[in-house]
């Protein structure tokens, strides 16, 4: 077996020293991601029982356990992720792209008509480590569910979604402005220091 490379032991000794990492663990979580839900959910509301929500780019599932928990048994939770992803209780999993008909129809099929209360993105592309490369693909996931949640979201809904600071970023902020009454800029704890990403929190969609 090859040996790692010193980056590489970096950063697992830095993951597996996570506290977010060993909360996961211990708690039953599928990644440290959840607890940037957490701290969203308690500060901005987000999650209800009852509601109707649709959590693109679900895998590995760690956001789609935290929302099946906090909607419980009467609401409706549709996780939707290329990569295949196991059950979640309470959850219904889509495995596929959902800029497809197919696995759109599937989304809207299993809302039942009724339209979300809230759509989630933690969508991010596979990174290749060259800013000019990744940067524009992670825009284009937030274009494509910005696209969907402009479709299923009820008059009152929200739309939370993770963006990437860097070229293309402000533009996407206007868009959502120019699309959203409401729109707020998080960085939750749980969010490295040094990574870009914000979450990006959009409510009560206009009529645009």
């Amino acid at each position: 077996m090859p040996k790692r490379s010193r980056s590489s032991q970096r950063w697992l000794k830095e993951h597996f020293d996570d506290p977010y990492v060993q909360r996961a663990q211990q708690e039953g979580y599928r990644g440290r991601a959840v607890f940037k839900l957490e701290e969203l959910d308690q500060r901005d509301r987000l999650l209800r029982p009852g509601m109707r929500v649709v959590d693109l780019g679900a895998a590995p599932g760690g956001w789609t356990q935290y929302a099946a928990g906090r909607i419980g048994r009467k609401g409706v939770l549709v996780a939707s992720d290329i990569l295949p992803m196991d059950p979640v209780p309470g959850a219904e999993v889509v495995t596929g792209d959902f800029r497809e008909d197919e696995v759109l129809d599937r989304i809207l099929e299993t809302l039942g008509g009724e339209g979300a209360d809230l759509v989630l993105s933690d969508m991010a592309p596979n990174l290749t480590g060259t800013d000019a490369v990744d940067q524009p693909r992670s825009i284009h996931l937030c274009e494509l569910a910005l696209d969907l949640a402009l479709r299923v979201l009820k008059p009152n809904g929200a739309f939370l979604v993770k963006l990437f600071q860097g070229e293309g970023s402000d533009a996407y902020l206007a868009e959502l402005r120019r699309c959203f009454a409401q729109v707020k800029v998080r960085k939750p704890k749980a969010s490295r220091p040094r990574s870009r990403e914000v979450y990006v929190l959009a409510r009560n969609p206009r009529d645009v």
